[in-house]
């Protein structure tokens, strides 16, 4: 570059240079019904939830609704018929799942209706996140298909069959009453229950050892817990039970398992050298998800 463009650049406007998003370890903290956020973010193939907008984010549909994935993993898509969809789970990543969901409802809600939002929009700094324009509760509906996709007759022969393909292959997913987010998966042969704790990773994991360590870890005979993933910065245990006994049957179990996890995670006592080789353990085997 010569003297003469150096001059001509810097007789301009000083560029102000935006940092890039932070890294958040838990993004859902401080919302409603974190653990809800991370199972249609990391744990569900296929479910929605409907959020509100606070007033003050603007013109625009204040109701919005959060989805899984979307067709073609678009980040967004604005129906012809007004409503706005968001995806959890379209690969977008800045570092905060909470910024990267905030830009996308923003950008779709401000597209014409029967538009998607084809690219995730570039996330700063500056990005608001969904603590900042999201109020009220998020309750997630699990769903056997993805046909929330579009409304009636939207579809074509050709569509239908892509949609009914997709559809075929999601792996089947109960909720369970027992806990608050808590989900069952059946693999064929083979089941398990996944629950998402709403408790910081390290006091939960000290919990998971003491049961463990006390042989309280499971959901009774033929049940195990195999471990937990890591997601959005809270742990998700997973017990694998049989796959011959229907999801409703484990509620009472499940719901005497969380009542000694609440038990363990309010202890105040060091850990016993037991209770420390069991949580070594479940470090060795713990996975994280993105």
């Amino acid at each position: 570059m010569g003297k003469a463009s150096r001059r001509q650049r810097g007789a301009g406007e000083p560029r102000t240079k935006v940092a890039p998003a932070p890294y958040v370890a838990r993004p859902f903290e401080g919302l409603a019904n974190e653990p809800e956020w991370v199972a249609i973010r990391e744990i569900l193939p296929a479910a929605t939830a409907t959020i509100r907008l606070r007033d003050s984010v603007g013109d625009g549909p204040r109701e919005v609704t959060v989805a899984t994935v979307l067709p073609m993993a678009w980040p967004g898509l604005h129906r012809a018929d007004g409503a706005v969809l968001v995806g959890t789970q379209s690969g977008a990543s800045s570092g905060d799942a909470s910024r990267d969901l905030a830009a996308a409802i923003l950008a779709t809600r401000a597209l014409e209706p029967g538009n998607p939002l084809p690219q995730p929009p570039v996330v700063t700094a500056e990005t608001p996140r969904l603590q900042d324009i999201v109020e009220g509760d998020f309750e997630v509906t699990v769903r056997d298909g993805f046909d929330f996709w579009v409304g009636d007759g939207e579809l074509d022969d050709a569509a239908r069959e892509s949609l009914e393909r997709a559809n075929e292959s999601i792996v089947p997913m109960t909720r369970l009453a027992a806990l608050p987010s808590a989900y069952h998966v059946n693999f064929g042969d083979r089941s398990f229950i996944r629950v998402i704790l709403g408790d910081d990773e390290d006091p939960a994991t000290d919990a998971l050892a003491r049961l463990h360590a006390a042989g309280e870890d499971s959901l009774g005979e033929g049940t195990r817990l195999l471990g937990a993933f890591r997601a959005c910065g809270v742990l998700v245990p997973v017990l694998e039970v049989d796959a011959a006994v229907e999801p409703a049957a484990h509620e009472s179990a499940l719901a005497a398992w969380g009542e000694r996890y609440a038990a363990a995670l309010a202890s105040a006592a060091p850990l016993t050298p037991e209770e420390r080789r069991a949580r070594n353990g479940l470090l060795s085997r713990q996975v994280t998800l993105r």
